[in-house]
């Protein structure tokens, strides 16, 4: 017969202060192993919500990024004449001629001069406000076409300098005035500054476009855009979904964090999995008497093996909580991080999603294992007579 369930956690229960500290230790593992995960998932949500399914992003083709992709304004006038792009008011097409630059700013509450930050300026045109139907206008007015004014993202507004409304930038030789900032949401687009693209373009004295962005006639016509983008003669061009470009701008920074989070917590949990087995083979020795009465009243030496696993997974399991409970508190933070492929500042949130709790507390439940492994077959071979001898 098995040992019940409550007398694992009785054992637990009065040992309090090593199960204390043992799922304390394990606690920090998790917490830590989560936190990055939600890190990675944050940054891959932020930048996946900033595209709509509807919208097709042109680039040059092998661009990593629209700060590297350059497109000729003849080839912008073929693709805009493509019968798969939506038409809008007038039945003038749905397509935005984009240039992307990055300019640097100063941080909030950084005195120093050198301590400054990469922020995109994205030029735009007046269908580039239809197209992106996450960004609202919170404070201000839009700016006028042809002129040096300036819209800021939320989050840019909250943690630079000097871009508060009607505050003034100068960059490319040239003084803009802020006279609104737009709320994005969780997107991408809230770690920007936009202006007209012209006005932009002349002055960094770029004569090429970044990007071009259009609305899909209907769902279905991207694979027949592609094809007539990416198989046109005249030009080297791509187009993706813009979902799927920004998925694709999010890989490499997500796939480090997770390389940075998984080497961090496998070199934090060598030291949690040791606490639980010093943890387990002191109980082991302070029961050991216990260990040969539970054997002579008939229980065998699986009974016991399971019982003691069994405390050490409830430890691993307690932890797994702990670490997921305060884990979850960092949802309520905004962080900002450089994005690998812009190489520009991007604010995201921590994400906590259901697939992160389940390898958490599975990944818990495998430092509670590992650690009572040893132990629990240290007391499962004990024998019967030597057991009650150290009585």
């Amino acid at each position: 017969m098995a040992l019940p369930l409550s007398y694992s956690i009785r054992n637990l229960r009065r040992r309090r202060l090593t199960t204390i500290l043992t799922v304390a230790g394990m606690a920090l593992v998790v917490f830590v192993f989560a936190a990055v995960l939600m890190m990675a998932a944050g940054l891959q949500k932020t930048l996946v919500e900033t595209g709509s399914p509807s919208n097709v992003v042109v680039v040059r083709k092998g661009s990593q990024s629209e700060v590297m992709s350059a497109i000729e304004r003849g080839n912008a006038a073929i693709v805009e004449m493509l019968p798969q792009v939506a038409a809008g008011e007038g039945g003038r097409p749905m397509m935005a001629r984009e240039v992307v630059v990055l300019i640097a700013l100063k941080k909030q509450g950084e005195e120093k001069s050198s301590s400054h930050s990469n922020v995109v300026v994205r030029g735009i045109q007046a269908p580039s406000l239809s197209l992106r139907h996450q960004v609202k206008l919170a404070a201000g007015r839009l700016p006028r076409p042809n002129s040096s004014e300036v819209l800021v993202g939320n989050s840019i507004a909250q943690r630079f300098q000097g871009v508060g409304l009607q505050q003034t930038l100068k960059w490319g030789g040239r003084t803009w005035t802020v006279v609104g900032i737009f709320d994005a949401g969780n997107t991408g687009f809230a770690s920007e500054i936009w202006g007209d693209v012209d006005q932009v373009m002349q002055a960094f004295r770029r004569p090429v476009y970044s990007s071009l962005i259009f609305r899909l006639k209907t769902p279905d016509a991207f694979d027949a855009a592609k094809d007539a983008i990416e198989k046109d003669p005249r030009f080297t061009l791509e187009a993706r979904r813009e979902t799927k470009y920004y998925a694709d701008q999010s890989e490499m920074m997500a796939k480090f964090l997770r390389i940075l989070g998984t080497t961090l917590t496998v070199v934090f949990s060598i030291g949690a999995i040791i606490g639980a087995m010093i943890t387990m083979y002191s109980a082991v020795a302070s029961r050991t008497p216990e260990i040969g009465t539970l054997r002579a009243l008939g229980f065998r030496r699986r009974n016991i093996l399971l019982a003691f696993l069994t405390e050490s997974l409830l430890l691993g399991f307690l932890g797994g909580l702990i670490g997921l409970f305060f884990a979850s508190f960092m949802q309520f933070l905004t962080i900002s991080t450089v994005n690998f492929q812009t190489f520009s500042e991007l604010a995201f949130r921590f994400t906590l999603t259901p697939g992160i709790i389940i390898e958490s507390m599975i990944f818990a439940l495998l430092m509670g294992f590992l650690g009572g492994m040893l132990p629990a077959l240290r007391a499962s071979r004990l024998r019967i007579v030597d057991a009650l001898r150290a009585a």
